[in-house]
């Protein structure tokens, strides 16, 4: 079986994974790894699981859980539901909502740099034309 979570689930998970990391508290994070996957998903993934339950489930995964980094916890639910037969993909895993804000933000930077050094070549296009005609004179 497979299971593709989207860019809001994983920006959701992710939200929620750092302030579990932030409070200490992963009930929320728990809830939201749960809300993650569809009613026929979890079925299917409690059908695969000794215990039949994914909260179960979730709970010993966030046990085992370091506590403090997000991608570490990708890859226990990958590995954890791969164990199980289920591959998980995420999309847009690598990425954080933060990490796209400041490449566009670095975007941005790196076209006004572009755009002043577009504008100092003007300058010295004019410079040069203004001596040329001094030349003339």
């Amino acid at each position: 079986m497979e299971i593709v979570l989207g860019k809001s689930a994983v920006r959701q998970i992710r939200l929620s994974a750092q302030e579990a990391i932030e409070e200490g508290d992963t009930e929320t994070l728990r809830e939201d790894l749960l809300e993650a996957f569809t009613e026929e998903q979890v079925e299917e993934i409690e059908r695969r699981l000794d215990s039949g339950d994914f909260y179960e489930f979730l709970t010993e995964m966030l046990d085992e859980w370091s506590g403090d980094d997000i991608d570490e916890l990708f890859e226990l639910l990958d590995a954890q539901l791969g164990d199980i037969g289920v591959d998980v993909k995420f999309e847009r895993k690598a990425a954080s909502a933060v990490e796209d804000e400041e490449e566009e933000e670095d975007e941005e930077d790196d076209e006004d740099l572009d755009d002043e050094d577009d504008d100092d070549l003007d300058d010295e296009e004019e410079l040069d034309e203004e001596e040329d005609d001094d030349d003339d004179v």
